[in-house]
């Protein structure tokens, strides 16, 4: 039986990741609740202005025009709980036991076992100041982040977002002020620097036509991001939820695609294992919402240019590759598992059949050929692992594969992707800072992901710590994953490395690359529960009754 939600009761952040070319611009602000009456007030002042997930027009997208409910916001407006957030507004005890335990430890107590203690022992002081800047125990520290409101809003031709971002700023300033009970916290910086309001967001931006500047679908290192987020029942209309779960659901071993169990992303819903995973109490509380690892994570873009150019001559020279620039790009597809402009390796495993690939599927812009634009944007996610078991096209070490092993985890090549559908996560969230020439790594720049699902222990810790920070299931031993893996082994320890694999008909040795340096660093995060519309209500009125 289809699965047909109420969008309007849930929020929009969690159906929709906004994205670059959409909402290319973005600020994130953090609050605590200094009383808790005020605090509802807050949120019923709120509530009118968060963004749902009724479906608005697009140009991007199929969507039938008749499925269209809303307008095309400015700025989408959504808002999250800490679970010390959860008991600060005084929600009733039975409902917060409810809650995972994950969920109560929060993302800092839990940093190691995620492998964010990237500088060893004083891992906390790279941390920005608004996760870290606590003195006393959590449920009455006055720095303690209880609330997350995060704003997405367009842009102007001139490359700045839309006035109505910095208008939207103030009015949750003045809310701030006039209700009381909650206030801004500071701190999205390093340590013993000017204090920064907000985390503030936006897309790399590149040159337009007639001097304009437009949004680029890119990343700090260079990699066309944002590519393969899973499609699960309810999330489209029926008659385009098929098309759309072709490469991003769930796929047997005969390769016919499906949309993945909505109760992996939404609570309240059967899961992969049709089951429905216990909750806070009552269950209106919980229904429709979700749970949201936050993590800012900087990229050290210097480390990693200068090691792909001093590897990449040292590769091409192994592997057979005598164009300089064939070999640098392919090093940092192998890494990857992607090209830089988001081809698969896994259906263009070399340089040339790269090329012929984008001659056959050509980037082009929606507005002017959407036919074009869509046939491309299914060719870069409709492959498989499954003929590819010892990584010879893409690595099996690679991020791309760690992170979503598809069917390459298949016992036999017929069970398809069973093993993985559990561990699939919602990716939202936007760059931050300048990446451009001539900055250095410690400058700010790097992403916020913002990854959801219903457990974060079973799908986010899981996928962070096991395939990320851990190779076994990708015949790597202790190997991380060579782009956003912990390389910090300490002085004594072996040295990061990351193996590429080789044809033996070939008759070349495979490519193995140690002293990985460190590309990516967490800098602080927390975990937050994403409420229903229901949810909020009930938090704004302070009648959560869980009996």
């Amino acid at each position: 039986m289809a699965v047909v939600l109420d969008l309007a009761d849930i929020q929009g952040n969690i159906l929709s990741a906004y994205g670059k070319m959409g909402f290319p611009k973005g600020r994130f602000i953090t609050l605590h609740v200094d009383d808790p009456v005020g605090a509802r007030k807050f949120v019923n002042a709120l509530l009118p202005g968060i963004t749902t997930a009724l479906r608005w027009p697009s140009s991007r997208t199929q969507i039938p025009a008749g499925e269209v409910a809303a307008a095309r916001p400015l700025v989408a407006v959504n808002i999250a709980f800490s679970w010390y957030g959860l008991l600060a507004l005084k929600t009733p005890t039975r409902t917060l036991r409810g809650m995972p335990d994950e969920f109560i430890d929060g993302m800092m107590e839990r940093a190691p076992m995620l492998g964010d203690d990237f500088s060893g022992l004083d891992w906390k002081k790279s941390w920005d100041e608004v996760w870290t800047k606590r003195t006393t125990a959590r449920t009455v520290d006055p720095n303690t982040v209880h609330m997350l409101i995060t704003l997405n809003a367009q842009m102007n031709i001139d490359g700045r977002p839309v006035e109505e971002l910095d208008a939207k700023t103030r009015e949750i300033e003045e809310l701030c002020k006039s209700i009381g009970g909650v206030r801004i916290l500071p701190g999205h910086n390093p340590l013993g620097q000017a204090l920064a309001p907000y985390q503030e967001l936006t897309a790399i931006m590149k040159s337009g036509p007639g001097g304009s500047v437009v949004p680029s679908p890119k990343e700090h290192f260079g990699f066309t991001d944002a590519l393969g987020d899973p499609v699960f029942e309810g999330e489209y209309p029926r008659d385009f939820e098929m098309s759309e779960a072709h490469g991003n659901g769930a796929v047997d071993g005969a390769g016919n695609w499906r949309p993945l169990a909505t109760g992996e992303f939404l609570l309240g819903y059967p899961d992969e294992a049709q089951e429905i995973a216990g909750a806070a109490m009552p269950l209106d509380f919980s229904r429709n919402g979700t749970f949201m690892a936050y993590r800012k994570l900087h990229q050290n873009v210097v480390a990693f240019r200068n090691f792909i150019s001093e590897t990449a001559a040292r590769f091409g020279a192994v592997a057979g590759i005598d164009d300089p620039l064939d070999a640098k790009e392919t090093l940092m597809a192998k890494i990857a598992g992607r090209w830089s402009d988001g081809v698969p390796l896994a259906r263009a495993p070399t340089a040339t059949e790269w090329r012929k690939f984008n001659v056959q599927y050509p980037e082009v812009s929606p507005n002017k050929n959407l036919a074009g634009y869509v046939a491309r944007g299914k060719a870069l996610i409709d492959f498989t692992y499954k003929d590819d078991p010892q990584g010879l096209r893409c690595p099996i070490s690679s991020h791309m594969r760690r992170v979503n092993t598809r069917d390459g985890l298949a016992p036999t090549g017929t069970e398809g992707s069973v093993l993985n559908n559990r561990r699939r996560i919602l990716r939202r969230g936007l760059p931050y800072g300048d990446s451009s020439e001539g900055v250095s790594d410690s400058d700010e720049h790097g992403v916020v992901m913002l990854s959801a699902c219903t457990s974060l222990f079973r799908q986010f810790e899981f996928v962070q710590q096991q395939w990320i920070n851990y190779g076994l299931d990708a015949n790597s031993g202790n190997d991380t994953c060579p782009l956003t893996g912990n390389h910090n082994v300490g002085a004594d320890g072996p040295k990061a490395k990351f193996v590429i694999a080789s044809d033996p008909k070939s008759g070349r040795p495979p490519f193995v690359v140690e002293g990985i340096p460190q590309f990516v660093e967490t800098r602080g995060g927390e975990y937050f529960f994403v409420p229903s519309m229901t949810a909020l209500r009930m938090i704004g009125m302070g009648v959560v009754d869980p009996t």
